[in-house]
């Protein structure tokens, strides 16, 4: 079955030096865009990890290496993702997104690669990743038959994956898979990557590693910590330094931008709050404070 787009669906996925997104960086990069009548066009880059704050190439991690094979010296004459990343904010710019395990990996080292331009060098890109539908198939394909990329392609797609762990390989498989769960889900999923998107995202997160996620009322949650459960605005208005203990912390670089923008919002909201006048229950609360400072003082009003 083919796919019912409005706009373009850009299957990505990403081997990169290790899993840890903070000091991790990307190695190799495919785009497979899927445009509304279901033409194909592919773009793959190897990528020389670059460390912006040593100013050096960040080396692979050997566990990483031995999955996906790319060793240092391959990398040594490639272009860095500040070189690239002209062209790859172009790729995204019209596309929502989709990938295998992608919203949970891929997702935020991509967006982590895209902060680390905009804060450590002059390109400012002009591409906010959150703003995009993201259908996850591998959380498809969980909720409906767990297992993983080879086995979900033997299953749907009756085929062996060659070349697996290879970017390009995993990124066409998973184009694939999508579309042959369209054609055995006919009841289930509907073809839209609205619906997708929906299906399958299992938490609406406001960062890409989770440590804020929306509730039932859409409000920012903080998910790990002393402040486990509690809403951002909530630990703003009690403890206002920890949002400064984020920034300083070791979080990556999306997750202290969505925590530095709400502390704009909150500020923005208690700015507004302090210069607007005070409606009859706050000025009622006001005055009982004031009549209870007379009252216990003896007389004095402080």
């Amino acid at each position: 079955m083919n796919l019912n787009l409005e706009r373009p669906l850009l299957f990505f996925d990403i081997e990169s030096t290790g899993l840890n997104i903070a000091s991790d960086s990307i190695i190799e990069l495919s785009f497979v865009k899927i445009l509304p009548g279901n033409e194909e066009r592919i773009k793959t880059w190897r990528v020389r990890p670059w460390d912006y704050v040593g100013k050096c190439q960040r080396p692979i991690n050997p566990s990483a290496m031995a999955v996906h094979g790319i060793t240092n010296e391959e990398l040594v004459g490639c272009p860095t993702f500040y070189d690239i990343i002209d062209e790859v904010t172009q790729w995204l710019e019209d596309s929502d997104l989709a990938g295998f395990n992608s919203a949970k990996f891929d997702l935020p080292m991509l967006a982590e690669e895209i902060e680390r331009v905009r804060t450590f060098t002059d390109k400012k890109p002009q591409i906010n990743l959150h703003e995009k539908k993201m259908v996850d198939v591998q959380n498809i394909f969980h909720a409906l038959e767990p297992r993983n990329l080879k086995a979900a392609y033997r299953f749907y797609c009756n085929a062996e994956l060659e070349n697996a762990h290879a970017a390009e390989a995993d990124t066409l498989a998973t184009y694939e898979v999508l579309k042959a769960q369209l054609d055995k889900y006919p009841e289930t999923l509907k073809n839209d990557v609205g619906f997708l998107s929906n299906f399958s995202e299992r938490q609406k997160n406001v960062d890409y590693a989770g440590r804020l996620a929306y509730n039932d009322k859409k409000e920012p949650v903080i998910t790990f910590g002393k402040h486990k459960g509690k809403t951002a605005k909530e630990v703003y208005l009690h403890e206002p330094s920890y949002f400064s203990w984020i920034e300083q912390g070791e979080f990556t670089l999306d997750t202290k931008r969505q925590f530095a923008l709400l502390r704009q919002e909150f500020e923005k909201e208690k700015k507004a709050a302090a210069a607007r006048p005070l409606n009859e229950e706050e000025l009622n609360a006001s005055l009982g404070m004031l009549a209870g400072k007379w009252s216990g003082g003896n007389g004095k009003l402080f």
